[in-house]
């Protein structure tokens, strides 16, 4: 489950699990290495690929996970979903970086890919302190334009039943492995 490898992650991964589980429960698959972002996002079949870099941030993320998560109720949605944890699975989110080459790195933040170029990107400060219903609708309008895969991402009855967590990075306990 966890990928520890050098560099080590920043902080504890029970803790931030429950982040992880968000984005998992909304119908995104992780990538924990540079070889599996490689993989999904230098393919060239004209399909939407959705990437979020989730991270710890409590009033970014706790925005942006919710946020997208509204968005994928969308009768349009992105044909791919995938997620990489800021650090935690560094060099994957190193690899994600690599292509957003138009922007500052950027956590949490929302990024959508056609044939390996970067279509849309909602960056950190588009998200901080903007309610989650707004980041979606924004989204929405971003998927009416570019996506053809049919929503939702998850049942209304499952997306209900997920838990979002809002606390400050600064009380994850840091990994200790």
């Amino acid at each position: 489950m966890f990928n520890i490898t050098s560099p080590k992650p920043t902080y504890d991964q029970n803790a931030v699990q429950p982040m992880r589980d968000e984005l998992i429960a909304a119908g995104f698959e992780e990538l924990l290495t540079p070889d599996e972002v490689e993989k999904v996002l230098k393919v060239n079949d004209d399909k939407t690929i959705l990437v979020v870099i989730n991270s710890v941030c409590g009033s970014a993320a706790g925005s942006a996970r919710p946020g997208v998560s509204y968005a994928l109720q969308n009768n349009l949605i992105p044909d791919k979903l995938y997620t990489v944890f800021a650090g935690q699975e560094k060099e994957a989110v190193d690899k994600v970086r690599s292509m957003i080459t138009e922007y500052p790195p950027s956590s949490p933040c929302i990024a959508l890919f056609k044939n390996g170029n970067l279509l849309y990107f909602m960056q950190r400060t588009d998200i901080k302190e903007r309610p989650a219903k707004q980041i979606a609708n924004e989204l929405v309008e971003i998927f009416n334009e570019y996506c053809s895969a049919k929503g939702p991402s998850v049942s209304p009855e499952n997306l209900n039943k997920i838990m979002y967590a809002k606390q400050c990075g600064s009380k994850i306990p840091l990994f200790k492995g």
